[in-house]
Formats: C-alpha cells, sequence, structure tokens
C-alpha cells in the first residue's frame, strides 16, 4: 500500500511537472529581465536556458540570482536546439526581435518580446509572417497589460458604453529620464541608441499610447499621424530624441500620446473623453469617471480581484501556448495590435523628422 502511494506521488509529481512551460530567455540586458530571473518557481515555468552573448553580463547575472553556468549560452540557435524550449522571452534590443522571431519560428517556438515588437515596420510585418507560417505565438509584453484600471476602462468605453463614443484621448507615459532613474550601462547602450532601439522617448513609451489606443479603436488603423519630438537633454541623449508628442488622428477619434523622459516623476495615465462622459486612469488601480453634467466625478478603486486581468504576463503566456485561453484578435498582446503599434511609430518618426503629417490611408 505504501508502495503503491509513494508511486502515485511520483506519478503525479512527474505529471505535474510536465505540464510546466519549457521557457528559455533571449537576451537579459533588458532592465525588465528581473520580471523573469527572479519570478521564482510558481509551478507553471521551468527556465531551461538563458541566451546571452556577453560573457560578463552572464556572469553578473548568473552571481545574482545563483544560476548556474550551463544554464547559459553564448549562441541563440545552438541554446534552441540543446534545450528545446516551448516557448522564448525576448529580453535583449528591440534590434535583436526579429533575430529572435527567425530563429524560434522555424523551430516551432513561441515568443514573447519586451514591447514594442520592432523597431521598424519593416521587421515588424517579417515578424509577423515568420509567425503566420510556422503557427507561433507572437506576443508584446506591455506593463499597462497588467492594469485593472486599463482593463475596467475598456470594460467602460467598449463593453457598458459609459463614455459613449470616444472622441479624445489623452496618454501620457515616461518618466526622468533611464540614465537618471538608474538603468544599467547594458541597457542604456541599446536604449538610448538609434539603432538598438529604434528611437529614443518616442518609441520607449510612445509604443503604450499606440497599443491602448489601438485596443479602443478595435484595431482601426488611423488615418494619419503627427509628431513633434525634442531634445531637452541633448549632453545626456545626444543620439536620440527625449521628449515626444504623437497625435493620431482617425477622423471621428484622436489621440494625443505624450511620451518623455522628462517628466518629474514616473507616469503611465490615460484619459478617455466620449460624448457621454469620460475615464480616467491616473495609475493602475484607480479611476475617475465622470457622466455627462453629473458633479463630483466618481473615483473608483479597482483590482484583479473586480475585474479579471492577468497581472503576471508569464502566467498570460502559460495560459495562451497551453490553449486555455485565446488571444483576442485586437488585444494589447495581440500580433495584429502590435503590427500596428509599430506602424504608428514609424509614421510618427517619419512626421517630426520630416515635419508634416504622415497619412496612413
Amino acid at each position: 500500500m505504501r508502495k503503491t502511494c509513494f508511486f502515485l506521488l511520483l506519478l503525479i509529481s512527474s505529471f505535474a511537472h510536465a505540464q510546466k512551460l519549457r521557457v528559455a530567455v533571449a537576451g537579459i540586458s533588458h532592465g525588465h529581465t528581473g520580471w523573469i530571473l527572479g519570478r521564482g518557481d510558481k509551478g507553471d515555468l521551468e527556465l531551461c536556458g538563458i541566451y546571452e552573448p556577453d560573457t560578463a553580463l552572464a556572469r553578473q547575472t548568473a552571481r545574482r540570482y545563483g544560476f548556474p553556468d550551463k544554464l547559459f549560452h553564448t549562441s541563440l540557435s545552438a541554446m534552441l536546439d540543446a534545450v528545446k524550449p516551448e516557448a522564448v522571452l525576448g529580453f535583449g534590443s528591440v534590434f535583436s526581435h526579429l533575430s529572435v522571431v527567425e530563429a524560434c519560428a522555424p523551430r516551432g517556438i513561441h515568443v514573447m518580446v519586451e514591447k514594442p515588437l520592432a523597431v521598424s515596420l519593416d521587421h515588424a510585418l517579417k515578424m509577423q509572417a515568420l509567425a503566420s507560417k510556422h503557427r507561433i505565438h507572437l506576443l508584446t509584453n506591455f506593463e499597462t497589460s497588467w492594469y485593472p484600471s486599463v482593463e475596467k476602462t475598456f470594460q467602460l468605453c467598449l463593453d457598458s458604453n459609459y463614455t459613449g463614443a470616444i472622441r479624445k484621448v489623452v496618454i501620457h507615459d515616461g518618466h526622468q529620464g533611464p540614465k537618471e532613474i538608474g538603468c544599467s550601462p547594458e541597457f542604456l547602450a541599446w536604449l538610448t541608441d538609434p539603432v538598438g532601439n529604434g528611437g529614443g522617448a518616442l518609441i520607449d513609451f510612445g509604443c503604450y499610447g499606440a497599443n491602448l489606443m489601438t485596443r479602443l479603436m478595435r484595431g482601426r488603423q488611423p488615418l494619419a499621424v503627427t509628431a513633434v519630438t525634442r531634445q531637452f537633454k541633448p549632453q545626456v541623449y545626444p543620439k536620440v530624441d527625449d521628449d515626444a508628442t504623437i497625435v493620431v488622428d482617425y477622423g471621428d477619434a484622436q489621440c494625443i500620446i505624450q511620451a518623455s523622459w522628462n517628466w518629474p516623476f514616473s507616469r503611465k495615465d490615460m484619459e478617455v473623453y466620449g460624448n457621454k462622459g469620460y475615464v480616467f486612469a491616473p495609475d493602475k488601480n484607480t479611476l475617475l469617471l465622470r457622466n455627462h453634467e453629473k458633479l463630483p466625478a466618481i473615483k473608483k478603486q479597482v483590482t484583479a480581484a473586480d475585474i479579471p486581468v492577468y497581472e503576471d504576463p508569464f502566467r498570460y503566456l502559460f495560459d495562451v501556448v497551453r490553449g486555455k485561453i485565446k488571444v483576442a484578435d485586437d488585444g494589447l498582446y495581440a500580433l495584429s495590435n502590435n503590427v500596428t503599434v509599430v506602424r504608428i511609430l514609424e509614421a510618427a518618426r517619419t512626421s517630426a523628422k520630416t515635419g508634416k503629417t504622415v497619412r496612413l490611408r
């Protein structure tokens, strides 16, 4: 009887382990790598490999997290063939995202990258084609995707029609600057490089607004994009912009995206104005609501217990790959949404350079 129970426990343990999603990390220079490397065992993921060509950074990371040296690899393709992950998490430069998908897609390996999807529309379209051809999930992770206030805003604006027809959206994202807040040298090296990041604050924080507005517009393509960029700190960021204002025109609605490395504090907030009312999400758990002429505005606190939202992007990845949920076509993680994000950002970059509005259709 004891032997039977023992083997039953072993069988259950083996089954539970087999259900873990085998993931590898491609690049660890991104400042957000701690989200996965320091996540701990939640019973859903198995970290089976880390690709990082910078051996000094790899050694430093191994010491910091107590990882064995054998977990690290200097060749992405060799790592993929050796450890055979089911999914790969891209935490290198935005420019590197294409090469990660080029390596993973033909092997049938799903990919999640940190925002934005790509440095250019050319890269984004190549990645989309590869994902489609090889039938892999290609997801983009934005911090604001985890916010209960953001999910509740979508519910109020799109499902319950609290605001009525959306007319204007104003989105602010950014902080004091990557150097000012203490980003690592490895992160700064590509984040402040026009090739590695595709631009400065316009790319780094303009992508949030484009992602959110594309969801609010149910995936619609904008008519035109106009943008202005500034270098308020050329001595700190000589190669890229550190402030951007992007106006995205839909004909019947407009989005104003203000992205900056010059805010006096970190911020990620959104205002949605319709013909019936407005929703203001000043942080991840707070909403200010006003409908028609009613005063004062209602202040509401929302949490993941109030409205279903994945506060852990890696659990979201697990459930997508395991088929427990389906990625909504116009959802924040969706490939179609994020190709549109890159389309908007590229038009904004062109507009800022030429001083002209860029028409998309």
